[in-house]
């Protein structure tokens, strides 16, 4: 079934766009392979950031003594 964008012509002559909605679909569980992934990039995700936070508190002399 193809699908079409739909104009209204409303009191006024303004035009009213209606854009094409995308078909819906249930998303499925993670499987225990994607939870392990999801869990190591999380993980490497907190290292980066908390790397960065302290190389940043190590250059801006936070730490100085």
């Amino acid at each position: 079934m193809p699908k079409y964008r739909t104009v209204v012509v409303e009191d006024g002559g303004r035009l009213n766009n209606y854009a094409i909605e995308p078909e819906m679909y249930v998303a499925e569980p993670p499987n225990p392979t994607q939870k392990r992934n999801y869990l190591i990039l999380g993980i490497l995700a907190l290292g980066l950031i908390g790397g960065l936070v302290a190389v940043t508190a190590l250059v801006s002399g936070t730490f100085a003594s």
